[in-house]
């Protein structure tokens, strides 16, 4: 594991900025009020996850009592207050209770501990069994999840544009994945390394989607927070891996701006440089890797993007190129010079990144 200067959390969030801002800007109140509530609650949450960075937080150290590679889960309840964790309503082993948002949080906690120890022998997202703790219910009409370094947390979302955000599993999987970057990688959350950051989201967010419905890559529908999208919205979900750009188009919330190929690559100083707008690029290169291999994407191609996330080798600074560059070099290690490795290179290659 990589320390590249040691663990440093940042707060992420499962919707861009960029979608905040284009709400809040309505003239309609009830979509631009819970947005700008949203975009207020996510920059005093920033803050605050960059200042306990600076001071320092407790370590959190896996449970005595918690069996060895088991999940120790457990969901709290804000009561759409703003204190964290607020009270705890579902505990590792618990019954299913009347909620069904901590039902589904505690599902989709324990599918993403499943996809990383299963396939990958990780336990939990720091490798040594560390508790995943979520809270549900928080604030009211909060658009947003986030994981802030130590803890997921989930909005209901207004009812107007977004759903409940436990709704989708892949939601829950990309913001652990934060956590799991964060205790190896450690990719800097700004221009192309952030977009990877987000893109390593993505793709084990989608794995842990397929793993959990035991899709293969072709049966995969390959969107991010398909189910999040509320019924008046002109869309499918938040992000597509097959077609960036396609997610959705609608009068409110305006086109899906990802690009497939660095022809198209956004150059911009808004959302730390664009980290989930140019996510696009890697998101598109791990799809057409998974495709071209078919069967489980979670085996081969998630295997080699496991392997460089993982590996020790991945600077925090990294730019596409960079582990582009390594993915070719695992490719080639795990598999030899099959078409694991001609898939790699193909993808990249289709994508614009350079891999020599």
């Amino acid at each position: 594991m990589t320390t590249n200067g040691g663990h440093e959390p940042v707060f992420c969030t499962i919707i861009p900025p960029h979608v905040l801002d284009k709400l809040a800007q309505s003239e309609d109140p009830a979509l631009a009020g819970p947005a700008r509530q949203t975009l207020e609650r996510d920059a005093y949450e920033r803050t605050h996850r960059r200042l306990t960075t600076v001071i320092g937080a407790p370590a959190v150290a896996p449970p005595a009592q918690a069996p060895a590679e088991k999940p120790h889960r457990t969901i709290y309840d804000a009561r759409h207050r703003q204190d964290l964790p607020g009270k705890k309503v579902r505990g590792e082993g618990d019954k299913p209770g009347k909620d069904a948002t901590v039902n589904r949080a505690y599902a989709g906690l324990g599918a993403t501990f499943d996809l990383y120890l299963k396939a990958y022998g990780r336990n939990s997202i720091n490798g040594e069994g560390l508790p995943l703790d979520a809270t549900v219910h928080f604030d009211e009409n909060y658009n947003n999840a986030f994981w802030n370094g130590e803890q997921m947390v989930f909005g209901d979302g207004d009812g107007e544009i977004f759903l409940d955000f436990t709704i989708p599993v892949d939601v829950i999987g990309h913001e652990l994945t934060h956590g799991v970057t964060q205790y190896t990688a450690n990719l800097t959350y700004f221009g192309q390394p952030g977009a990877l950051n987000e893109s390593m989201s993505d793709v084990f967010g989608s794995l842990i989607k397929q793993y959990t419905l035991g899709q293969t890559t072709a049966e995969a529908d390959w969107l991010i927070g398909a189910g999040l999208l509320a019924p008046r919205v002109t869309g499918t979900a938040l992000r597509s891996m097959k077609e960036p750009g396609s997610a959705y188009d609608d009068d409110v919330l305006g086109k899906d701006p990802q690009p497939g190929t660095m022809d198209d690559y956004v150059r911009t100083g808004r959302d730390n440089g664009g980290v989930h707008i140019n996510s696009g690029i890697p998101n598109h290169a791990f799809y057409l890797v998974a495709d071209a291999l078919g069967g489980h994407a979670w085996e081969r191609a998630g295997q080699i993007w496991y392997d460089v996330l993982t590996g020790g080798e991945l600077e925090s600074q990294a730019n596409f190129s960079d582990f582009a560059k390594l993915t070719v070099a695992q490719a080639r290690a795990r598999y030899g010079e099959g078409e694991e490795l001609q898939g790699v290179l193909k993808a990249w290659e289709q994508v614009g990144v350079a891999t020599s």
